[in-house]
């Protein structure tokens, strides 16, 4: 490949290059391309990281990368001077440029690493290519590089003085829909062995040191320009950042990084009580300061010190006293800590600000930072600051009620599904389970339980129409039916029979409570209904419970295991009795290899009154074993194709001949989920049973 291509719309910005001493030899080769997508979160810098070091390994592990010609491999690891020093230098501009693209982007990141080599004599230098994307090309990119007397960190964070001090060239090329930040790093140079410390090398490493561990500058806000166009996009981006959070930890962690250095030197938030709980007293969550060191310190004195706003919740910023600025040395007379230097100068050398944060009408914490250097905070800095905490207060919220909703759903799971399997005398089992929302209740429901007397085992396996709370209404009505009706003496078939009337009573009750709501015509409204015409109100046609009726419908597997003797010290197997009412029937794999069916098709329960359900009987041989799943096993999609097409399922069934009944479940779980790159849609159930 020759030359980077230059279009009109390109930024492009040529470095002094630092006198070459020795050469790496590159090796051309079509496999010198590594490319990535990342999520456009905080997690997507360290993966970007380490997916750099990894393609430079992979590239010297090839030979793309050859041993320095310095050492001519002698008493030299391979690759160890062509890949360890530029990777130094690559995964610092990586890590930079994917931090600068998730911040101020907010999209999904495309990373590229891609070695170059001159196609001909007068062409570039071989090269270290890195690509950073992001998709949105609307948002201009600062190429301007500070200067010596001025290097403060610009708007967009050190991303581009990191890279024009390690570069020795770099650009923007701007696309439809897309931005690339890209850098060339030579690979001529890499030294072989200490760096000699030339000039410019001496200088290059203090420039990018001085970049990644500045000294205390004026803050972004002080800009004159970053008022304006820099204010709105801060906040914009602060909005996406935070609304995606369902942790409060990691938002009073984003909130402190998004103000530190931008609005403040330093910043703290305390949260009212764990996950607002009324009477708990207000923690200090998180605490940043510009400078790392003094971070400990900073929150030592918070803790003593917290601050004050009054018993009335109000919204807005409040000037507080500087933290510690009576210290002297002996604490201060209202019990304060003392002053610590570095972190809190004397009064009057700073300036802190609070301010509350309020979520639908309720305080969830303060927002504390200060200032260094300032009497007190400019008015147009409070307005940014008061905007900022509305809106880690509603993520704050928005995080507490999904934390709430998911402690109810993990206790009703808990109640509606049992906490493990029964022990099948002679029969090897196992379970798979796993909500298509992690930690909510959902639709699908399971048990194992023993049925005495007559050493019965009883097994169900269902699947309710819906999911979420209307779902964990009827699993909690189907269960604790099924097993008082076996254990009442009922076979399967007169389980599922009982079972179906008494969901179709349910139904029934539901829809006639619903209907003593409904007022007569001219009657007064019923408050809560939707009107109806005629100016009444009351339920729509069709009856509670969904949208087209009131029925509650639900698809079972149900059956019983029955251990038989054995004769002559050999096994007897076990018999078994099921049904199923709707659902994917179970299969039976033989030693052989062959895989059937094990039941017939019949209704779902709760549509239709007077069905008689049949069951079949048959024995489970020693090695036969019994595959029940729910359909988000057999009705996994990858694009228009289900898992169990052209009896997909029995297929992969039948190649999990001669494993045990736990290596049967985890070969059909993996399979499920390498279907498709995407997470399953629907909850996931298997039940497997093995005669020994």
């Amino acid at each position: 490949m020759g030359t980077i291509p230059i279009p009109r719309e390109t930024v492009h910005h040529p470095m002094p290059q630092v006198p070459l001493r020795r050469q790496v030899p590159l090796r051309r080769d079509a496999r010198s391309t590594s490319r990535t997508s990342l999520p456009g979160n905080p997690l997507a810098p360290a993966a970007a990281r380490r997916f750099a070091r990894a393609a430079l390994a992979d590239w010297t592990g090839l030979g793309l990368l050859a041993t320095c010609t310095f050492c001519r491999g002698a008493g030299c690891p391979p690759g160890r001077h062509s890949t360890d020093l530029l990777a130094d230098d690559a995964v610092l501009i990586v890590n930079e440029l994917v931090t600068n693209a998730v911040v101020h982007a907010g999209t999904t990141v495309e990373l590229l690493c891609r070695l170059e080599d001159p196609a001909e004599p007068d062409d570039e230098p071989a090269a270290l290519v890195l690509e950073v994307s992001d998709h949105h090309p609307a948002r201009a990119v600062r190429s301007d590089t500070p200067s010596e007397a001025d290097s403060a960190p610009f708007e967009y964070g050190r991303g581009l003085q990191v890279v024009a001090s390690l570069a020795a060239c770099w650009g923007i090329t701007y696309r439809s829909g897309l931005k690339t930040v890209w850098a060339r790093l030579p690979l001529d140079g890499r030294e072989a062995g200490p760096p000699v410390a030339t000039e410019p090398a001496l200088r290059r490493g203090l420039r990018a040191a001085e970049i990644l561990a500045p000294t205390p500058r004026r803050l972004v806000s002080d800009d004159p320009d970053w008022a304006g166009r820099g204010a709105l996009s801060f906040l914009a981006e602060a909005s996406d950042l935070l609304a995606g959070q369902l942790d409060e930890e990691l938002v009073a962690a984003l909130a402190c990084q998004l103000l530190v250095p931008r609005l403040a030197d330093w910043c703290a938030v305390w949260l009212d009580g764990k996950g607002g709980r009324a009477g708990a007293a207000p923690r200090l969550t998180r605490v940043w300061h510009a400078d790392e060191s003094l971070t400990d310190q900073l929150r030592t004195a918070l803790e003593q010190e917290p601050p004050w706003l009054g018993e009335v919740a109000r919204p807005g910023v409040v000037p507080v006293a500087w933290p510690g600025a009576h210290g002297d040395g002996t604490g201060g007379a209202d019990g304060g800590v003392d002053a610590l230097p570095g972190v809190f100068p004397g009064a009057g050398e700073g300036s802190a600000v609070a301010c509350r944060l309020i979520a639908n009408g309720r305080p969830v914490g303060v927002l504390l930072l200060g200032r260094l250097g300032q009497s007190e905070v400019p008015g147009d800095v409070t307005t940014l600051i008061e905007d900022f905490a509305r809106r880690v207060a509603l993520a704050v919220g928005a995080a507490r009620r999904y934390a709430r909703q998911a402690t109810i759903s993990r206790v009703l799971q808990r109640g509606l599904l049992p906490t493990q399997v029964a022990r099948i005398p002679g029969v090897a089992s196992s379970l798979v389970y796993e909500p298509s929302e992690e930690g909510l209740a959902g639709g699908d429901f399971y048990d194992v339980f023993p049925c005495p007397p007559g050493g019965r085992w009883c097994f169900m396996l269902g699947d309710v129409q819906g999911s979420g709370p209307e779902a964990a209404v009827v699993t909690g009505l189907a269960r604790p039916w099924l097993r008082l009706l076996a254990r009442e003496g009922y076979r399967v078939g007169e389980v599922l029979d009982r079972l179906n009337r008494l969901l179709l009573d349910d139904a029934s009750e539901a829809a006639e409570s619903a209907s003593l709501m409904v007022p007569a015509p001219g009657g007064p409204a019923v408050p809560g209904l939707p009107a109806l015409p005629g100016g009444t109100r009351g339920l729509p046609e069709g009856g509670p419970g969904t949208e087209s009726g009131g029925s509650r419908f639900l698809s079972l597997l149900y059956g019983e295991l029955m251990p038989l003797p054995g004769t002559a010290g050999r096994p007897g197997g076990v018999r078994c009795t099921l049904a199923s009412a709707g659902h994917p029937l179970p299969l039976l794999l033989r030693p052989d290899g062959t895989v059937r069916a094990a039941a017939e098709p019949q209704l779902l329960l709760g549509l239709v009154e007077n069905v008689a359900y049949e069951s079949r009987t048959f024995d489970l041989e020693p090695g036969d074993t019994l595959l029940c799943v729910t359909d988000g096993i057999t009705e996994r999609r990858s694009g228009k194709q289900m898992l169990d097409d052209s009896d997909g399922l029995a297929r992969l069934l039948a190649g999990c001949t001669g494993l045990t009944a736990e290596g049967v479940a985890e070969r059909i779980r993996r399979a499920v989920h390498e279907f498709d790159g995407t997470p399953p849609g629907d909850d996931l159930a298997l039940l497997v049973f093995q005669a020994e």
